[in-house]
């Protein structure tokens, strides 16, 4: 008897298991930003500052490396639909180190 209700609780709780962990990836859910949140914010600082050049470059490599990420329409956008790859739309400071590593 003790076997038949362990097994039948056994198979109500595995049978709603989906329904206790299933959920889709709602953006507006998270509690941690990832590394394309991040580059859209850093972005956001460099335009607030008065670095708009940074601003550009750091849209540009978070539409060429992150292009799912829900802040890139915005990106797009901001960029005036330019996400064409340009050589230097590597993080601002990364042609300044590829000059120095080149030299050593």
């Amino acid at each position: 008897m003790i076997r038949v209700a362990f097994a039948g609780a056994l198979l109500a709780a595995l049978g709603t298991a989906p329904l206790q962990c299933g959920h889709g990836n709602d953006s507006k859910l998270r509690t941690e930003d990832d590394a394309g949140d991040a580059l859209y914010a850093l972005a956001q600082d460099f335009h607030a500052k008065g670095d708009d050049q940074a601003s550009k470059q750091t849209l540009r490599y978070l539409v060429e490396h992150y292009p799912s990420n829900r802040h890139v329409p915005e990106a797009r956008a901001e960029l005036g639909g330019a996400t064409a790859p340009n050589p230097g739309a590597g993080l601002p400071g990364d042609t300044e180190r590829a000059r120095v590593d080149a030299g050593k």
